[in-house]
């Protein structure tokens, strides 16, 4: 284990021994999908930028390598609090290479802030991923109608502005990724720029927050339209990272599922509005007490038909931990996937355990209750991973989790949190693949 706090656990498994309640009090984290593009944009400031209350995951490492192989310094003055100083970016490469954005597509999300800020990037191309193919070819043409110069070879998209303009530019369709690469680059453009289309996420509003309080001037974040008047230079900031909603939606699943009584500390209620009205017509109980979030199962669940849509809709990313929440429901529930076209794959393994899950084209058709059995099961991506987690909760006997490298991607120990909560799970190192 590194400065950071994160493993590196490529064979590392999770056992699960399940019929546990959880009951007790959870941390709700810093957000993985807000910190990544905040990190990103500590480039377009020509100061040091300090972030606390950073998530210890690996995509979080990955991002410092990323930032360090371009030449910012990034300190950590504890597990938690990171300050990344972007003045040697300046005699640096720009490019983000093919060996971290494999890794991890939020690596793309540099291409913004190097164009605006040093006038040229190159960054590799992504392609596809588990969940299903991820184009960026909305981030290209946003930053295109800004002025960029863009030319693709062998497997790299090379970009070069002398000085981006304000522009007027739609999105084909919502795409978070794009819209933060695009409003980053606009923050330093020369002109005001309009984005219509845009996406809503809360993560996008996190970002124009942290961005005004560098100098930006953007408004409308949160809406369709955004509106940004470009400015000169920005300068570094002091921020804290919001709490992960996602992360606190998976942890309401696991107190539902088991019976439980869980209050999640500092859970970002307000962004989490679809998440708890779908998991209140289970009839959990959801009540916000303070800062926090109480959640409360029932003695039998209802089931509950899902279509996964953009913010302000229900997430796609809470999409897998609601299936699992519908199979352990009395009755039938649908699940529909709208924001990717592969992201079922956590299915066969669930139905494994004992789940009754058919899915017909973009559709889950999920009938319960499950009899989950323990047994050994394979995690394919990050909210797959956790799906299989929460089934190991309830599942009689033993589960044995594999690759969970992926779940260390967006849950800083998970297993040591549920235990705390109760649940018998342990996580052993050097499992076979």
């Amino acid at each position: 284990m590194g400065r950071t706090g994160v493993r590196r656990p490529f064979m590392d498994k999770i056992v699960i021994h399940g019929g546990k309640r959880l009951s007790g009090e959870v941390q709700i984290l810093g957000a993985k999908n807000a910190a990544l593009p905040l990190m990103c944009a500590a480039l377009v400031g020509d100061r040091p930028t300090t972030f606390r209350h950073l998530p210890a995951l690996t995509d979080v490492a990955t991002m410092v390598r990323l930032l360090r192989s371009l030449g910012c310094e990034c300190s950590y003055a504890d597990e938690r609090t990171l300050t990344l100083d972007p003045r040697g970016v300046a005699q640096g490469t720009f490019e983000a290479p093919y060996e971290l954005v494999k890794t991890m597509r939020a690596s793309v999300t540099v291409m913004g802030p190097l164009l605006a800020r040093f006038g040229r990037t190159r960054i590799s191309l992504p392609g596809g991923c588990a969940i299903g193919a991820r184009p960026i070819d909305q981030h290209l043409k946003g930053l295109e109608a800004l002025g960029a110069q863009i030319t693709l070879r062998h497997g790299y998209v090379d970009l070069r502005a002398d000085r981006l303009r304000g522009a007027d530019f739609v999105f084909d369709t919502v795409t978070v990724g794009g819209t933060q690469n695009v409003m980053m680059a606009a923050a330093l453009a020369n002109g005001t720029s309009r984005l219509e289309n845009a996406a809503r996420e809360p993560e996008v509003q996190e970002l124009a927050i942290v961005l005004n309080k560098m100098g930006a001037k953007i408004s409308g974040a949160g809406t369709p339209t955004v509106l940004i008047e470009g400015v000169d230079r920005l300068d570094g900031v002091d921020h804290a990272v919001l709490p992960d909603r996602i992360e606190a939606g998976t942890f309401m699943v696991a107190a539902a599922l088991t019976g439980g009584d869980v209050l999640l500390r500092d859970a970002p209620v307000e962004y989490m509005q679809a998440v708890i009205a779908k998991i209140q017509q289970t009839g959990t109980r959801c009540e916000a007490e303070g800062g926090n979030l109480r959640v409360v199962a029932p003695e039998r669940l209802k089931p509950v038909d899902v279509v996964t849509r953009p913010h302000p809709g229900f997430p796609t990313d809470m999409q897998a931990q609601l299936t699992v929440l519908a199979s352990a429901a009395h009755g039938r529930s649908a699940i529909t996937e709208t924001i990717f076209e592969n992201r079922f794959m956590h299915v066969p393994e669930l139905n494994r355990l004992g789940a009754d899950i058919v899915v017909n084209g973009n559709t889950a058709i999920v009938r319960g209750p499950a009899q989950y059995t323990g047994s050994t099961v394979m995690a394919t991506d990050l909210r797959a991973s956790a799906s299989l987690v929460l089934a190991g909760l309830i599942a009689e006997g033993r589960t044995e989790i594999r690759r969970v490298y992926h779940i260390d991607r967006g849950y800083e120990r998970i297993e040591t949190r549920l235990q705390a909560l109760g649940a018998d799970i342990e996580r052993h190192h050097d499992a076979p693949a």
